[in-house]
């Protein structure tokens, strides 16, 4: 019994792949919540769904791999070097069956971290716009005298948008409900759609998401039900069923997918892109193992007291004073995101200018009790407002970046 080159190969990438996974067991442990579910069903909607293509795939995941590795590499970021391990997966499969799933593709980065940083990086906007957006249609027809951030004011009295109204889980709902669709259609019709209409399908998701969300806060606000309860998980759904499941239904029928021509010529692995993509993902491995030096406090202003405060963990330091609580933390720690976490309302976010210098405000409320906000990226000594800013210096030119917030009662 001889055993095939062909075979040989396969057995070498399984190993491969085997040892990066246990290299990183603690990362991929860490990882153990509804996205890492949802990547792992993602890869076998890749092995059962993928269709064979004479798309050449290999160098371009090459490139998708090497771009993730080289931010985790600099910045030590675990989560996309988590991403990269997903898309070797990927890789290998392509390599050795020449089948590929652009749907289970985008839904490999539906699932990331990616994909949640950009949206809780941008959801208080996004909010905030859908809220003044449904304020310019209702103030012709229901007595709301003003709108602060998410507060309504009707009728003397402060109606409060909540955080679900931000729509992640119902805009990952959407767009898996799209995956799933696309998916039957092609088993339907024995065909496949093109990337370009995946793409485009998409993007008519992402307008129905937000047309959604639109329509549950005017009728959130309609119906004067703000608070969590049955009947606002109620007008979620139904408005999910209406303004996304019947919109997708109707829309996927002018999408025609189509038969692609396969040359069934024999075919030889690229060994090439395999060999590059698991030693880069063997040296990241090897440096994100490193315990990483923040530099928090290095050339700290000394009106800080630094000596006063105290370490919450290596990447979060607390200085708390009579007038003010004070933050310094690393750059990827948005205060909105951990205020929200925290149970406070933000009503105001914005960029104001202090001493010639651009920093963030926020007005927010817990309890009945305001609290405001400044905070702004650091990086020698000089003020940012945009994260991705602040990371191209850290990850082109090594230097330290730190986060400074400082919020009180006045």
């Amino acid at each position: 019994m001889t055993i095939s080159p062909l075979n040989n190969k396969k057995a070498i990438a399984v190993l491969v792949l085997a040892c990066l996974l246990v290299m990183n067991y603690q990362i991929i442990a860490t990882r153990l919540d509804n996205n890492f579910f949802g990547i792992f069903f993602s890869l076998i909607l890749f092995v059962t769904a993928s269709r064979q293509t004479t798309l050449k795939m290999s160098y371009p995941l090459l490139a998708v791999i090497l771009g993730l590795e080289f931010i985790s590499y600099r910045l030590h970021t675990k989560t996309l070097h988590f991403q990269a391990l997903s898309l070797f997966i990927c890789l290998l499969y392509y390599s050795f069956t020449r089948k590929f799933s652009f749907i289970a593709f985008i839904c490999l980065f539906l699932f990331s971290s990616i994909f949640d940083q950009l949206f809780n990086y941008l959801t208080v906007e996004i909010k905030q716009g859908l809220c003044y957006s449904v304020f310019v249609t209702l103030k012709n027809f229901i007595p709301i005298s003003k709108i602060e951030g998410v507060n309504f004011f009707i009728d003397n009295t402060k109606v409060t948008v909540d955080s679900a109204c931000m729509g992640l889980s119902m805009f990952k709902t959407g767009l898996l409900t799209g995956a799933f669709l696309l998916t039957l259609e092609e088993r339907k019709q024995q065909k496949h759609f093109t990337i370009i209409q995946i793409l485009l399908f998409c993007c008519l998701l992402v307008v129905l998401n937000i047309i959604s969300n639109y329509f549950r806060i005017i009728t959130l606000i309609l119906f004067n039900c703000t608070e969590e309860n049955m009947l606002h998980h109620t007008i979620g759904i139904i408005c999910f069923v209406f303004y996304q499941v019947i919109p997708m239904l109707l829309l996927i029928r002018f999408f025609k997918p189509k038969r692609e021509k396969i040359i069934n010529n024999l075919f030889y692995p690229k060994v090439l892109p395999i060999i590059i993509t698991g030693g880069i993902l063997f040296i990241t491995s090897l440096e994100i193992k490193n315990e990483q030096n923040h530099n928090l406090l290095e050339n700290l202003n000394p009106k800080y007291k630094a000596q006063k405060g105290s370490w919450v963990n290596n990447e979060v330091y607390k200085i708390a004073t009579p007038e003010k609580l004070i933050y310094i933390k690393t750059p990827i720690h948005k205060p909105l995101i951990c205020w929200t976490g925290n149970g406070y309302k933000i009503i105001e976010s914005k960029i104001v200018t202090q001493n010639n210098e651009q920093i963030w405000f926020v007005k927010m409320e817990k309890n009945n009790i305001e609290y405001y906000s400044q905070w702004w990226y650091e990086c020698g000594n000089k003020k940012y407002t945009s994260l991705v800013e602040v990371l191209l210096i850290k990850l082109f030119y090594n230097k330290p970046v730190r986060l400074i917030n400082e919020t009180s009662r006045t």
